[in-house]
């Protein structure tokens, strides 16, 4: 099914939606981060959000470019959470600390990947968005919070790409210029480079109450 943004919207009924600028207000069962749920994921300490869009990397891959922007309104920083390469998870169902997923970009439908290109500004790995599917598209989600087992709303994050071990990381020390003045660079580095560049946590979005199975 091809979704776009005023698809989803009539989903409301079924799901949370936090407005961007106010302060979030959580039932209990959304509280969870759940498959299914289009999610902006913003980065702790620059507070910009993922995102992407129709522009391709003059250098490494050449594939559509990742970075992020300080904006709460921009459609192309929606991600759709889903299960990891080869599994299926139910709309609802919440994410577990520790699982691995993959975030479809909403409005191009391409997937949060990275790979051993260098990225163009900080020497890290490329992250970029992927047309295809393969390992290369799944991420492990690390809480912070080691009370928390299940990936939470407002809750820190840090997302570590499968294949390669290397962390999704955004510095406001590592900005582009024209085509894409003010955006900053979202690589993949290692756990101990920038450490304090590599928290995130869902906020604005579209979210699928979660699915609670009744026990017979």
């Amino acid at each position: 099914m091809r979704y776009t943004i005023s698809s989803l919207a009539c989903l409301a009924l079924a799901a949370s939606t936090v407005i961007a600028g106010s302060a979030p207000e959580i039932d209990d069962e959304f509280q969870k981060v759940t498959c299914g749920s289009s999610i902006k994921l913003t980065h702790e300490k620059t507070g910009f959000k993922l995102h992407s869009h129709q522009i391709p990397y003059g250098t490494g891959s050449g594939q559509q470019s990742i970075t992020a922007v300080p904006g709460k309104d921009d459609t192309n920083s929606l991600w759709i959470v889903m299960a990891q390469l080869g599994n299926t998870c139910e709309r609802g169902e919440p994410v577990p600390c520790g699982s691995t997923i993959r975030l479809k970009h909403i409005n191009t439908k391409k997937w949060l990947h990275s790979h051993n290109h260098q990225s163009p500004m900080s020497g890290g790995h490329e992250v970029s968005a992927y047309e295809g599917q393969d390992d290369g598209d799944n991420w492990v989600i690390e809480c912070s919070n080691k009370k928390d087992t299940f990936w939470m709303r407002e809750g820190v994050v840090k997302v570590k790409h499968q294949g390669t071990g290397m962390y999704l990381s955004t510095s406001a020390r590592h900005v582009f210029g024209n085509p894409i003045p003010g955006h900053q660079e979202v690589a993949a580095h290692r756990g101990e480079y920038q450490a304090g560049e590599q928290t995130w946590s869902a906020q604005e979005g579209i979210y699928f109450a979660e699915n609670v199975k009744e026990e017979l």
